[in-house]
């Protein structure tokens, strides 16, 4: 494995912690503000916003500048805004902290993983996009527990400022470990938007909203129904969370050793299960050993969709890779926004914790259909090579 993957995941790794240690420290940090638990969840929402613009945008400043310096300059930003939230005097300006940290996120995961596909072999590319991913995985059971219970027993602030020194320490391992890569000749915006006419990109992105959108819609809500369906005391739920880390780990491992070589079969099966499950977890929700082995499945067969959808994204993106990528980890977020406002819907409409288990699992059946969809168009296209655009000589062959 090269070094340089080792340095991506460490940057993955602050902003895993960052987007989802939140969720454990709003509580805290609406008392030290003054305001309600919704208001404060306006910095989970805020932060998925922040992503869904700051991936197209930085990713198209981007092209101006070579691969290693951008994500050096990424690493920055989310120091700054991570900084700036730990200093906030007021809401507004925690507010605007999590915004500042969040524009990095996107085009970090996209240039990221374009440069983790081009440090390996053809045949080992969804391999190491899963090792930059396995990160932000490994920020679900040590990183966000850890920033939890920091944050309860010494205060709020000092996460941020552990997660700031964080990214110091990967903007510092880009630097030394990542190799300069040749800044891709053309990269210029018309080009990278050339890929969004292939209704291929936009199918895999519309699986990437709708399947991961299908796991946040549960797990957003995780802690509510722990505690009021399934039983668990409030201080369970860090372990939950934990266990739903673990899912997520062993998923992107599973999801980066398949892609490469069954992508579609991989797809078809991890986005049925995903609905099967969250269908049952409107019952598992009620026993505490069965919820908790829902949470392990719901995070391992979302996260094992992760470094397939983001392969198909770069394989259909002939040639204009890296925009692309960076708008499908926009689309996960705008996945997480989406889902998170519908399940606060169905909860307030009076249905109870458990109905956004249904709203999701309704959301990974949609994503399915999709999948089937995308290969349906693929085998007819292949059967009438003249619709075919020709791909350029680097673009990755896509699997069948």
């Amino acid at each position: 494995m090269p070094l340089a993957l080792l340095a991506l995941a460490v940057g993955a790794f602050g902003i895993g912690t960052t987007e989802f240690v939140i969720m454990g420290l709003l509580p805290e940090i609406a008392a030290d503000y003054g305001v309600s638990i919704p208001t404060a969840g306006l910095l989970v929402t805020g932060y998925a916003l922040g992503v869904v613009l700051g991936a197209p945008l930085l990713t198209v400043l981007g092209t101006k500048v070579g691969r290693k310096r951008m994500l050096m300059l990424l690493m920055g930003l989310f120091v700054v805004g991570n900084v700036l939230s730990a200093a906030a005097p007021s809401f507004g300006t925690m507010l605007a902290g999590r915004v500042v940290a969040s524009l990095a996120h996107g085009a970090f995961f996209g240039i990221g993983s374009v440069v983790a596909a081009e440090l390996v072999a053809p045949d080992k590319k969804a391999g190491a996009i899963a090792t930059m991913f396995t990160g932000l995985t490994v920020a679900n059971i040590v990183g966000v527990p850890l920033g939890t219970y920091i944050g309860q027993a010494v205060g709020w602030r000092t996460t941020f400022v552990i997660v700031a020194a964080l990214g110091l320490v990967g903007m510092a391992g880009i630097a030394k470990l990542v190799p300069e890569q040749a800044r891709p000749e053309g990269a210029h915006l018309r080009r990278e938007l050339t890929a969004f006419r292939n209704p291929q990109v936009l199918l895999a992105m519309a699986m990437t909203v709708l399947g991961f959108g299908g796991v946040f819609a549960a797990i957003t809500y995780i802690a509510p129904m722990m505690t009021h369906v399934a039983g668990y005391s409030e201080g369970a739920v860090t372990w939950l969370l934990v266990l739903f880390g673990i899912g997520m780990f062993l998923g992107n491992l599973l999801g980066g050793r398949f892609a490469d070589r069954r992508l579609m079969p991989l797809l078809y099966t991890t986005l049925g299960g995903l609905a099967l499950v969250l269908a049952l977890f409107t019952l598992t929700a009620h026993n505490k050993v069965l919820a908790a082995i829902t949470v392990v499945l719901v995070g391992a067969l979302g996260f094992a969709t992760v470094p397939p959808l983001q392969k198909r994204v770069l394989d259909q993106a002939h040639g204009a890779p890296t925009l692309a990528s960076a708008v499908n980890i926009g689309a996960f977020n705008l996945g997480n926004a989406l889902a998170a406002w519908l399940g606060g819907m169905v909860i307030t409409a009076g249905l109870g914790y458990t109905a956004p288990n249904w709203v999701g699992a309704l959301l990974a059946a949609a994503a399915l259909v999709l999948a089937l969809w995308s290969a349906a168009l693929e085998r007819r296209t292949t059967e009438a090579p003249t619709a075919v655009t020709a791909p350029s000589p680097a673009a990755v062959p896509a699997h069948h």
